[in-house]
């Protein structure tokens, strides 16, 4: 699925940053977006943070804010150099979000935004687990994605940003229980809290 728009938006850098901002509007806008699966949290300057699938690091970009030590992980090469110029304060790796190659219980919060979507289903599920293995004792995994929408008002803009720009794997998402998912694992977690219409979904999920 998806169409020529969603090669495009990857390939010039601008244009993603315009989508994601108008994205971003359905819940009060990119400001807000990128501090959503934050809240409450207790982070501090020594907080270490992993945020995973960083991409050019627009939340890593927000993450540096909060915490003086924060890693970017990703797997494209291309992404990696983008966010090193946009957030110089940030260590970045290169790495497949499903190996990670980082320690055993390295890190207080991993946090990752609108990018679960993008992983089939078995690919998600070793994802978590993955993040489960490098996060400390009491850490927390934070998420924001895709949500099949509760007020019928989004679902039209929803299903249309998602037949223009994504792929199958974010219709999976769409019908997969995260919080199931994530307690399976052994995750300890609310119910996701949900924002634009319940087009998004925000969970904060800890580790024993």
């Amino acid at each position: 699925m998806a169409t020529f728009l969603r090669e495009l938006s990857y390939q010039y850098q601008w244009l993603y940053d315009s989508i994601s901002r108008v994205s971003a509007l359905a819940v009060g806008g990119e400001y807000r977006f990128r501090r959503l699966a934050l809240k409450d949290l207790p982070i501090n300057s020594d907080t270490e943070i992993l945020d995973l699938c960083c991409g050019s690091g627009q939340a890593t970009q927000v993450l540096v804010t909060y915490s003086d030590k924060v890693t970017g992980l990703d797997a494209s090469p291309l992404s990696l150099k983008r966010a090193q110029q946009n957030v110089p304060q940030a260590k970045f790796m290169e790495g497949f979000a499903e190996n990670m190659p980082l320690e055993n219980e390295s890190f207080d919060l991993v946090h990752t935004s609108a990018a679960l979507h993008e992983m089939s289903p078995e690919q998600l599920e070793e994802i978590l687990r993955e993040a489960y293995r490098v996060l400390k004792p009491e850490g927390v995994l934070a998420i924001a994605d895709f949500h099949p929408p509760t007020n019928p008002i989004f679902i039209p803009g929803l299903y249309l940003f998602l037949f223009l720009f994504e792929t199958e794997t974010a219709w999976q998402l769409l019908k997969t229980d995260l919080r199931r998912t994530l307690q399976d694992i052994g995750f300890q977690v609310e119910p996701p809290t949900l924002y634009g219409g319940g087009s998004l979904q925000v969970l904060q999920a800890y580790k024993p």
